[in-house]
């Protein structure tokens, strides 16, 4: 069973950005590149956190 989007957290470009320790800039390139999952809500992005707690736990060796 699919599962339920209440259980979902997204976060903004903003919240990511903080997380990652990058610029704002560097998540829109992820996001466009399609190495980070997100959302588009009108003009602005949404990224589900599982998604971002991925990549920051990915180990640089796997990454290219």
């Amino acid at each position: 069973m699919a599962r339920d989007l209440s259980d979902v957290r997204f976060l903004t470009v903003a919240e990511v950005a903080e997380m990652m320790r990058v610029s704002n800039m560097t998540v829109y390139r992820l996001v466009h590149s399609g190495e980070l999952p997100a959302v588009r809500f009108g003009r602005s992005f949404r990224i589900p956190e599982s998604a971002v707690v991925a990549v920051i736990e990915t180990p640089i060796s796997e990454v290219g």
